[in-house]
């Protein structure tokens, strides 16, 4: 897959993904609703609603709830001045329009790009990133985010942590609603009330798989944009070899949020667990690595 073959299927799947979630969300709430005995038609049509006034709202602001959900501040050039000329000098060298750029307090090494265009883009870095990469190292994590950029991937990663985040808590309100609520009287069928369960315990996986379908070669073709804009593979690669020996657990980073970084945040991390590592967004960093040093 090309750059440009990409940005199209990006483009697309941008839409499918609007559309689909659409369809999940108002789904899920016809099914809770027969189960706890409201009317499930008027619930559905008002989640219908709501789920497209969501898929419309992630595509404008899904870039300000992500920075909002990481804690990420707006910075300056005298704040942190390499970071912000490496930035602006990879932007000017990609033919990109400056992005802003922020950081995130958080002792963990990591950085993501956010935004629905390059017009509107973020890129944000850790304080433990910059404290620990070398001028090369840190060119080439913001060399890979601003593919990210240039190739569109930002506006499809920041929709789906959104819409995944939703879907989350839509399953978390009912299963609260079912096992708390006293009135267990009006419930609608037995089947559709097991159903429901199935569906909220369910939900949240196939969520997480959505962003599975944000394939994970997004990453490699970064990856590979990065070094054709720095012309320096080994900057890149160190920087992952990195981050792959650092254990220093996030403080802010959640699953809805983990696809939008260069390394999974919970990947060999001291919070790992079964869940974060069940569905893994990221290829494997060695693999990564491996073909940086064969180019």
């Amino acid at each position: 897959m090309n750059i440009y073959s990409a940005i199209s299927s990006n483009k697309t799947k941008t839409w499918l993904v609007m559309i689909l979630f659409v369809l999940v969300v108002s789904t899920l709430v016809y099914v809770f609703s027969k189960a706890l005995g409201f009317s499930a038609l008027g619930m559905s049509g008002l989640a219908l609603v709501l789920a497209g006034l969501m898929s419309i709202g992630s595509y404008y602001y899904s870039d300000k709830l992500v920075l909002a959900t990481t804690g990420a501040k707006q910075i300056k050039k005298q704040d942190y001045p390499q970071y912000f000329r490496i930035v602006e000098n990879l932007s000017i060298a990609s033919g990109l329009p400056m992005p802003n750029v922020y950081i995130m307090d958080d002792p963990s090494p990591n950085a993501f790009a956010t935004g629905r265009d390059p017009k509107h883009a973020v890129v944000c870095a850790t304080t433990g990133l910059l404290s620990i990469m070398s001028e090369a190292e840190l060119e080439g994590v913001i060399a890979h985010e601003l593919s990210h950029i240039k190739n569109f991937d930002i506006r499809l990663m920041g929709i789906v942590a959104i819409l995944v985040g939703f879907v989350a808590i839509l399953s978390d309100i009912f299963i609260r609603m079912t096992f708390f609520s006293g009135d267990r009287d009006n419930r609608g069928s037995q089947i559709f009330l097991v159903l429901a369960i199935i569906f909220a315990i369910l939900s949240p996986i196939a969520a997480t798989l959505i962003q599975l379908a944000v394939s994970r070669k997004r990453e490699f073709l970064a990856d590979a944009s990065g070094v054709l804009l720095t012309r320096y593979p080994e900057g890149l690669a160190q920087a992952l070899e990195k981050l792959a020996k650092d254990h220093t657990a996030p403080r802010v980073a959640s699953n809805a949020t983990a696809h939008l970084f260069i390394e999974n945040p919970f990947d060999n991390k001291k919070v790992k667990n079964f869940f974060t590592g069940l569905f893994n967004t990221h290829p494997p960093l060695e693999e990564r690595i491996k073909i940086l040093r064969s180019m």
